[in-house]
């Protein structure tokens, strides 16, 4: 195929990917409410995965802390294979059935926890292998998949399947399946942080002022958000604060 058609073909697959995640809504739903319910009662939530699984799951947890000022242990990312298998394919870590319940363990995860085991095919064994060891120590779970019927959906308390379809290169589930695991956890991190307060309106109130850009952006929703009208002064109250929801609370108060 010449380029254009290449891509004509892909783009055409993956306009498909939210079709197949509308069917899952109802799944969806139920897996965020429980999380959110685990969460505000104190919980942490955790994604395990392999290969590209687990790099979107440590993607997702990745940007909440600079997105929603939250702690950088609130909401973590496991891969299959460690720190170094996410940049580098971690051969046969994804097979083992007792390390990510190891890798768990590190954390001190306890029932107060959450778990979302992410696997495109359904059959990863680190990630099944840690989901029924969870179910064992009383730990609530969750899972995305991309297969119907799938060994990870029978042993998740609240299992999401978005049937994607085969891939435009056959097995590359690294394309519509990521794709389609991306999008879920976008809903599941946004939906969870608006539960938890961390959002007022759809502003980020509480994101960290970690460079210029977001720095003038908490300038803008500082001055939409509350009486002033001067920039180098809103400028001077957002840093003095901290974040956008310190200072309006600031602002309001004086």
């Amino acid at each position: 195929m010449p380029v254009k058609e290449i891509i004509t073909h892909i783009n055409e697959e993956d306009k498909t990917v939210a079709h197949a995640i509308e069917e899952a809504l109802p799944q969806i739903e139920k897996l965020i409410t429980a999380i959110a319910d685990k969460m505000l009662a104190g919980g942490r939530l955790f994604y395990i995965g392999a290969g590209t699984s687990g790099r979107l799951g440590i993607l997702d947890a990745s940007e909440c802390p600079p997105t929603y000022g939250v702690p950088y242990d609130l909401v973590q990312g496991i891969i299959a294979g460690g720190f170094d298998a996410i940049i580098r394919a971690a051969e046969f870590a994804e097979d083992d059935k007792e390390q990510g319940w190891i890798d768990l363990q590190s954390q001190h995860i306890s029932y107060k926890d959450f778990v979302v085991g992410i696997a495109a095919s359904g059959t990863t064994p680190y990630v099944i292998g840690t989901l029924e060891l969870c179910k064992k120590n009383n730990i609530d779970t969750g899972c995305i998949t991309c297969n119907t019927g799938s060994p990870l959906a029978a042993v998740a308390d609240y299992p999401v399947e978005v049937i994607t379809g085969p891939e435009f290169v056959t097995g590359s589930t690294r394309m519509k399946a990521g794709t389609a695991q991306k999008m879920v956890l976008n809903m599941i991190s946004t939906t969870v942080m608006i539960q938890l307060g961390r959002v007022e309106d759809n502003s980020m109130v509480n994101m960290q002022l970690s460079n210029e850009k977001l720095i003038d952006r908490g300038i803008k929703m500082l001055m939409q958000q509350s009486a002033l009208t001067d920039y180098g002064k809103a400028k001077e109250i957002l840093l003095q604060q901290g974040s956008v929801k310190k200072a309006v609370e600031y602002v309001h108060k004086t």
